[in-house]
């Protein structure tokens, strides 16, 4: 069920960027949603003191 709305969302945003041309808006998403993973995958590693180096 969280999977096909991910996919509709995605859809959705890919329809909006289509349609109104904001083609500028996508490489901002995707580098939010990377640094956003980076931190959630890294809160209780090991790694977690050199990300946090990073910003």
């Amino acid at each position: 069920m969280a999977r096909s709305g991910i996919v509709s969302l995605a859809g959705e945003f890919w329809s909006f960027l289509r349609v109104r041309k904001k083609w500028w808006l996508a490489p901002i998403v995707i580098i939010m949603a990377l640094f956003g993973s980076l931190i959630v995958f890294t809160h209780g590693s090991a790694l977690a003191p050199f990300v946090y180096t990073i910003f």
